[in-house]
């Protein structure tokens, strides 16, 4: 793909930058470069502000495939998604705590969802006033999604879940939650399924529980249904899998390359530490911090290959076994660079915070996730053997 930027593009691009320096004060500018991976669950009342703040600029589904002003959006080229982006990572605005629904929900709705569906969603996600979390994981039925347990049955002209969702971001925070549940208990692994859309506030029906992990924060949560209201079924009754699976496909492209920026901003700040600490004179260390910097433009060439590509039914799996990987490798070195030092915390241990972190230490954690969430990578190389390889596929139980 011929990909480059053009004068408009670079319009755009000081238009972009000079809305985020005027409206990234205050409480915002407090939150920069804070609330993504890692911690995402902190500071959810600014940032929710800070969404309606991106609405009323009219950043909120720039990439949306639609016509202008359709549902409150304003679609802009895929050049200028990028620009946007990067601008955005830039800046260290804090982590989007509607990202869910702006890049995961809206596209999915606007390839399986009606009208009217379009209609009463989409709009509140451009205004950044409705958040929205994902159901997909469950105790039994992680990366095995076909194996999940929850059900849903038809009560008048909707349906009533039953069910547990785990490792659920944002569920404290969001007002609805995208749900895949079996609706015909008759079938089984992916037929049967149906994509459900259910408000989260419904107390009895609803419960939401942390999930506490060893740096005593909580990222994560359970979510158990009791017999909750749902209204809206996407694609059709039985046509889950489909629209769960085209969902999964979309996590690529624009938000790729700007994942990149972040990680960047991390290399960097570990070879900082590196050359500070005296390790960079490791021959070895210094050897894995220039192969994580090549692998990281290779990375950067792959999404622009990618971007804007339809029908490559391994690109998502390709993407995700790259940054995976390497995001964990970074962890690791941020490990190496700190030498013994890195087995300390930042202050003394207390009761009230016996885990407290610093942000190499966070990273490190964090990133053991990063081959797990978002399928991991034993299910990636599966897509890409079987999908795009053609090697037989594997009888699942």
């Amino acid at each position: 793909m011929d990909f480059g930027f053009g004068r408009a593009d670079d319009r755009f691009r000081a238009e972009a930058r000079d809305w985020l320096g005027c409206h990234l004060v205050g409480p915002y500018a407090e939150w920069a470069g804070r609330g993504g991976p890692g911690s995402e669950h902190e500071g959810a009342t600014v940032r929710r502000a800070w969404e309606r703040e991106l609405g009323a600029g009219g950043w909120i589904g720039l990439g949306w495939d639609c016509p202008a002003g359709a549902y409150g959006n304003r679609p802009v080229s895929l050049t200028r998604q990028v620009v946007w982006a990067e601008e955005y990572a830039r800046a260290r605005a804090p982590g989007r705590v509607g990202h869910i629904g702006e890049n995961l929900l809206a596209p999915t709705l606007l390839a399986y969802g009606d009208e009217a569906q379009r209609r009463r969603f989409l709009p509140a996600i451009a205004r950044g006033e409705e958040l929205w979390c994902q159901g997909y994981s469950e105790p039994d039925a992680g990366s095995d999604l076909a194996g999940l347990r929850t059900a849903a049955v038809r009560d008048g002209a909707g349906y009533r879940v039953t069910g547990q969702k785990i490792w659920t971001s944002l569920a404290r925070e969001a007002d609805w939650c995208f749900v895949l549940a079996r609706t015909d208990p008759a079938e089984r692994r992916h037929r049967g399924l149906s994509f459900l859309l259910v408000p989260m506030d419904q107390p009895g029906r609803i419960e939401v529980r942390p999930i506490r992990q060893m740096s005593g924060t909580a990222e994560f949560n359970e979510v158990f249904f009791d017999g909750a209201v749902a209204g809206h079924v996407v694609g059709g009754e039985g046509a889950g899998w489909r629209v769960a699976m085209g969902l999964l496909a979309g996590e690529r492209g624009v938000s790729t390359l700007v994942q990149q920026i972040g990680f960047a901003a991390e290399l960097s700040e570990v070879i900082a530490a590196a050359v500070r600490g005296g390790t960079l004179r490791d021959p070895v260390l210094r050897d894995q911090l220039l192969t994580q910097w090549a692998e990281l433009r290779v990375m950067r060439w792959n999404a622009l290959r990618t971007l804007g590509a339809a029908g490559d039914a391994g690109a998502p799996s390709v993407a995700k076994l790259l940054w995976g990987g390497w995001h964990q490798r970074l962890g690791e070195l941020a490990m190496r660079v700190r030498g013994a030092a890195a087995a300390l915390g930042p202050v003394d241990w207390s009761a009230q915070a016996p885990y407290e972190l610093d942000a190499f230490q966070r990273l490190f954690l964090f990133t053991r996730a990063d081959t797990l969430y978002g399928g991991s990578d034993e299910i990636q190389r599966n897509i890409i053997a079987e999908r795009v390889l053609g090697l037989p596929r594997v009888e699942r139980g």
